[in-house]
């Protein structure tokens, strides 16, 4: 199999190398659009909570770098105990991204966490929070597709801070999907639809007890 640099990587060299297909049918990534996990007054109070921390951060860019990890991601997963075994973190190196705007290049930088070998949680940072979630879409699957459980799938969380997409791949065969665009600049609090789909995923990834 070719090596393929995860921060070089683009769409277009997964799909010739890997054959990767890019499912539409829904019944692919169900985790994401069919939700049964239901959210406690504490939780729904902490999500808001979170926003709105989000939010004041936004009245005064630009956003310093880390704040996205800090804000936003840190307590969701305190929150979900992935912090707790049976789960266990770590980190990738960081990458650093570029953007030319105005004729002003700005940089940041794409941090990557892994849950369980089979959650990669994917940081885009900036001194400004509107690089795209899909400038990490190939990143990301690129890692998926090198899980060591090849008959496992993978999952992903893309987040800049406002936006939020969910990916899931299958090595064999090698197949990818994403859920629609979560952002916290739309009404009401999308974090309630993050939080329960992380929910879901921390169910299907967690082992099961032994007696």
């Amino acid at each position: 199999m070719p090596t393929i640099a995860a921060q070089d990587v683009t769409l277009a060299q997964l799909k010739s190398s890997l054959g990767l297909r890019h499912v539409q049918e829904p019944e692919f990534f169900p985790e994401w659009s069919q939700l049964s996990a239901s959210l406690s007054p504490l939780e729904v109070q902490m999500l808001d909570r979170i926003k709105a921390n989000f939010s004041s951060l936004m009245e005064e860019p630009p956003v310093m770098e880390n704040s996205v990890k800090m804000v936003v991601l840190a307590p969701i997963l305190d929150m979900l105990g992935f912090y707790q075994p049976p789960f266990s973190l770590r980190t990738e190196p960081s990458i650093e991204v570029t953007t030319e705007d105005e004729g002003v290049r700005i940089r940041g930088r794409i941090d990557v966490l892994v849950l369980q070998n089979q959650l990669w949680l994917t940081v885009i940072e900036s001194k400004r929070s509107d690089f795209s979630v899909t400038r990490a879409i190939p990143q990301t699957l690129s890692y998926l597709m090198a899980n060591p459980q090849p008959t496992q799938p993978g999952f992903g969380l893309i987040v800049n801070g406002n936006e939020f997409l969910f990916l899931k791949a299958t090595r064999q065969p090698a197949e990818y999907a994403n859920s629609r665009l979560f952002s916290l600049i739309n009404p009401g609090n999308e974090l309630y639809q993050v939080f329960q789909v992380l929910k879901e995923l921390r169910s299907t990834l967690e082992p099961p007890c032994s007696d």
